[in-house]
């Protein structure tokens, strides 16, 4: 059977609806390779489920339901997705978060201390939950408790800051003394730093980034394990490259029962127990499309670390191979695992290779040439 087949059979199985992106910021440039990215991605999900792709959401609009929704970010209110008929992991490709905050990284560490300033609806549960299962680190919100945060930190070496807003490797600096710290904090905006934080975290060499995630699409559930790659983008900024990641069918059952090193085995443990604190510590939160980022690597006195860098619950990076894999599984029942990759490069005139499912070639007029896109390679035992 190939995949238009299987399509069509998805098509009359399924009951007809609309997908649609969500723009949680409209004011994104419109012409940006993450909104193309999203786009493309969300028209392979319309074909996956058998409904309509009816392009960005308007609330004014009519549509085939029931609706599926793709956001650009993570909902950041159990409000908005009420308003938008959103009530469980079904309804999107995605998820849901009680307050705006707990979408970001800062969730990832506790405060320096007891008195630290925090937003409403901060969880102490949730950083004392994932504390075994994350990097040393804190986060802050005002310049005070990152420089008693830096002060812990760095007796045991470089520290790694981090702006909870970036994404792709992006808003990040390493900080040596209290020196720098300071001219790194001069940099930022106070009310800003207020409303998202600060991550202060110990730095590490010789990283490897997993990526252990699970996507649920209508009756189609994939868990899958990888690495992440760096590229360099066009101002010379080392920045996200791609994931190459090995994708079973079903739960994390099935995707332990594969042959995987100790070290990725840590990195999945550390994973879900990050992903059950979660669910745990934020009543309401949802999530049909969860990833995480698992970092391991050396400090500077030579001891090794693994821990949880940061959350996804949105589509993002690695969404190209985890679409392209569901596909895969969709067109062949008898499919149980499969590689997918995905890459990406700021080159102008990139040689791909035969093979190349493209979701995203353009010159963005922020950061230049770019192009994404997604591979797909039968499981290669160890």
């Amino acid at each position: 059977m190939d995949l238009q087949q299987a399509y069509a059979i998805s098509r009359l199985a399924a009951e007809r609806g609309s997908v649609v992106v969500y723009r949680c910021n409209p004011i994104i440039n419109p012409r940006g390779h993450e909104r193309v990215s999203q786009s493309t991605l969300a028209r392979k999900l319309a074909a996956i489920k058998g409904f309509e792709f009816a392009g960005e959401f308007d609330s004014t609009g009519s549509y085939q339901t029931p609706l599926y929704f793709v956001p650009s970010d993570t909902l950041a209110t159990l409000e908005l997705a009420r308003q938008l008929g959103i009530n469980g992991e079904q309804d999107l490709f995605g998820g849901v978060v009680p307050f705006p905050f707990a979408a970001t990284k800062i969730i990832t560490h506790p405060l320096a201390h007891a008195a630290a300033q925090a937003p409403i609806g901060w969880s102490p549960d949730f950083a004392q939950r994932v504390q075994p299962v994350v990097l040393p680190g804190f986060s802050a919100f005002t310049p005070d408790d990152a420089r008693q945060a830096a002060a812990s930190l760095l007796r045991q070496g470089r520290v790694r800051l981090k702006k909870a807003s970036g994404i792709g490797g992006t808003g990040q600096s390493v900080i040596a003394d209290a020196g720098m710290l300071e001219s790194a904090l001069q940099a930022l905006d106070v009310a800003e730093l207020a409303q998202v934080g600060l991550v202060l975290e110990r730095n590490l060499s010789d990283v490897a980034t997993h990526s252990v995630g699970q996507v649920r699409v209508g009756p189609l559930l994939a868990t899958y394990c990888g690495i992440q790659h760096l590229t360099r983008n066009s101002h010379g900024e080392e920045v996200y490259g791609g994931s190459s990641l090995t994708v079973v069918r079903g739960n994390f059952d099935a995707l332990l029962a594969l042959d995987l090193s100790d070290a990725t085995r840590t990195a999945i443990a550390q994973a879900r127990a990050y992903h059950a604190a979660a669910m745990a510590s934020f009543p309401g939160i949802m999530a049909s499309r969860c990833n995480y980022d698992v970092a391991q690597g050396i400090d500077e006195e030579g001891r090794w670390h693994s821990g949880v860098l940061e959350q996804s619950w949105r589509i993002g990076g690695a969404s190209g191979a985890e679409i392209a894999a569901l596909e895969a599984f969709l067109a062949d029942p008898g499919l149980n695992v499969v590689q997918a990759s995905t890459t990406e490069t700021y080159q102008a005139n990139p040689t791909l290779p035969p093979d190349a499912m493209i979701y995203c070639q353009q010159v963005d007029e922020r950061i230049g040439p770019i192009t994404k896109y997604a591979r797909l390679e039968p499981y290669a035992h160890p």
